[in-house]
Formats: C-alpha cells, sequence, structure tokens
C-alpha cells in the first residue's frame, strides 16, 4: 500500500434525535425517586450508574430549557462515581448542586412535574448530606 494513499475512514452514524415522550418522562422520573427513597449510600451502585446512563440520554435528548447544568452536575457525577479515587464528599457536592438545580428546573416546570422534581431535588440534597458526613 502507497504510504501517501489516504487512509479509509467508516462514513460517521448520523445522529438521530432521540424522541422522548412524557410517558417515558414520567417512567424515569418515578424510577430515580424510587432508587433514591430507598438507602442510596448503601444502595446497588450498578443500579445507579444505570440510573445516570438513562438521565444522560434524556437530557441530551431534551429541548427543554435550563437544562444545560444538570446535563453537566449528571455527567461530572457519573465521571466521579466510576473513579477509583472518589472522595465521598466530592460526591456529595455534585449531589447537592443537582439538587439545587433540580429545585430551579422543579419551579418553572409545568405539565404535574413540579412535585415529582422538587421531591427529586430534596432526596438529592439528602443523599449528599448523608455521605457528607
Amino acid at each position: 500500500m502507497d504510504s501517501t494513499a489516504s487512509t479509509p475512514h467508516t462514513p460517521p452514524t448520523p445522529a438521530i434525535p432521540l424522541h422522548v415522550s412524557d410517558e417515558q418522562n414520567s417512567a424515569l422520573l418515578t424510577d430515580t425517586l424510587t432508587l433514591l427513597s430507598r438507602n442510596p449510600a448503601k444502595g446497588d451502585s450498578a443500579a445507579g450508574r444505570h440510573e445516570l446512563e438513562r438521565w444522560e440520554v434524556v437530557l441530551e435528548a431534551s429541548d427543554r430549557p435550563g437544562l444545560a447544568k444538570i446535563r453537566q452536575e449528571v455527567k461530572l457525577l457519573a465521571e466521579r462515581l466510576s473513579a477509583p479515587d472518589a472522595q465521598g464528599h466530592e460526591i456529595a457536592e455534585i449531589l447537592a448542586s443537582l439538587g439545587a438545580e433540580t429545585a430551579k428546573v422543579a419551579d418553572e416546570a409545568a405539565d404535574g412535574y413540579a412535585a415529582p422534581l422538587h421531591e427529586l431535588s430534596q432526596l438529592l440534597i439528602k443523599a449528599g448530606n448523608k455521605l457528607s458526613r
């Protein structure tokens, strides 16, 4: 093969926008509330990581305003939870920030999402408080 020949590349797969219905959003929110209602500090870490992956996909697909900071916090939380050197206080700070951002979104939410988002906010902050002890 000629060293000056271009290397063949696989064409990138076109990104197909994911459509997430209100029912799917509600189901994800309910699943997360159920997971966090259990003791998250002693919970199944695989289930938590799976839930974060689900949120990352849904948040990326969402066209709702005000989610940039939440996307960033969810991604950071997933990274820190996967890191072998993650510290509890780091995770606690991220959870507290994520809870605060969720409360902001809940204040502006419609379609019956305000109450569950406020509950999610409180559970995230509570989980952060438990970890910071």
